[in-house]
């Protein structure tokens, strides 16, 4: 049997692990994010599809898993601290930033007005509320968004 120290630190290394991995899956989940803005092509799919056949092999997934963890991990200690987590998290933000401006920045100013930024969404996110049509949004119509968008369909209105 292990001495006492022994056995903590295996759990502590066994601790760090698991906390490593859950930080990658954190990072990991800024690729889905990239991919529902950036649409199917240069999304995240196509970044764990290393050879492009659109198919993701366990070994593609690890390499990828591999490499957002080694970008993190900036000080190459192979660890994640919460400094690390956070620069990544404000580097995929900022990321995002300026593709919603280059998508909506109509002008080339490199700024977005309230026209640019809210120019059809209100509207078309009022009426796909709205779905009885009467100009109101009642409290049942956003109850049943809500719901819709719970149970992950992402849709403010069935297709029909």
């Amino acid at each position: 049997m292990l001495g006492t120290k022994q056995e903590k630190e295996i759990r502590m290394k066994k601790s760090t692990k698991f906390m490593a991995t859950g930080a990658v899956i954190v990072l990991s989940l800024g690729g889905v994010a990239n991919a529902q803005e950036n649409g199917p092509k240069g999304g995240f799919f196509e970044s764990l599809d290393a050879d492009g056949n659109g198919e993701i092999t366990k070994a593609e997934a690890e390499a990828a898993h591999a490499k957002r963890f080694a970008e993190a991990d900036t000080n190459g200690d192979g660890l994640l601290s919460a400094e690390e987590l956070q620069a990544g998290a404000e580097k995929r933000m900022a990321d995002r930033f300026a593709r919603m401006i280059e998508r909506h920045d109509k002008d080339g100013n490199g700024l977005l007005s309230p026209e640019e930024l809210g120019e059809g969404r209100q509207a078309s996110m009022f009426e796909r509320l709205d779905t009885d049509g009467n100009g109101v949004i009642s409290t049942e119509e956003a109850a049943a968004a809500r719901e819709r968008m719970r149970k992950g369909g992402g849709q403010h209105r069935p297709r029909g």
